[in-house]
């Protein structure tokens, strides 16, 4: 079971500044090919997003992976991908677009959110995400499909997203999710949320 520290009340900028030290410290015991780190989609990570950028990083050397994606054009308002692009190209970093066969690397730091329902990812419910999948990339269709984004999704799966060296989550100050990630980190049910974290030997920060 993972070490899971939780932390209320924090702006977008002071979590932009927490990803972005855990960055500098992993590049600084990087080789020279420089560090990887996954990031979520949804409203709540963009704006961290934009301030992480900012920061004064070496970010020709940082590997940026969308966590997941719907299958839909880069250019498709529903993209994450295209979303991440347009944010971390323009300083520097590469972005890394998500396909069934894909090798991602092991990452500096795994940024998730986290669905009312205990999704991460595009890991749903009804897709019963394995911690032993063997397969570090899947296509998926989540069920119900959410009205808002009515796709077949492409995602890291839980071994991917546990080749990380820490893991953070940002839960956008929602009561719900909170009180269902707080039941996952106590085994409380076995949501895909609760298969992560069980599973998870690094540490773990949730800023809820």
């Amino acid at each position: 079971m993972a070490d899971v520290t939780i932390i209320e009340d924090v702006s977008a900028g002071e979590i932009a500044q927490r990803i972005a030290q855990v960055l500098l410290e992993a590049l600084l015991k990087a080789d020279d090919e420089g560090v990887a780190i996954t990031v979520p989609g949804g409203s709540t990570p963009f704006p961290i997003m934009e301030q992480l950028v900012q920061r004064e990083l070496d970010w020709s050397r940082v590997a940026v992976w969308p966590g997941d994606d719907r299958i839909v054009p880069e250019d498709h308002e529903a993209s994450n991908t295209g979303k991440v692009r347009a944010i971390f190209e323009p300083a520097g970093a590469k972005v890394c677009a998500l396909s069934e066969d894909a090798q991602p690397p092991r990452f500096a730091l795994a940024w998730l959110g986290m669905g009312g329902d205990g999704h991460i990812a595009s890991l749903f419910p009804n897709t019963d995400p394995k911690v032993d999948d063997p397969q570090v990339v899947r296509r998926l269709t989540p069920d119900p499909l959410p009205p808002h984004a009515p796709f077949d999704r492409i995602t890291l799966t839980i071994p991917a997203l546990l080749n990380s060296d820490a893991l953070l989550f940002t839960l956008g100050g929602a009561a719900d999710k909170r009180d269902v990630f707080e039941s996952a980190a106590a085994a409380g049910h076995d949501l895909p949320i609760a298969r992560l974290l069980g599973a998870a030997t690094q540490p773990v920060t949730c800023f809820a």
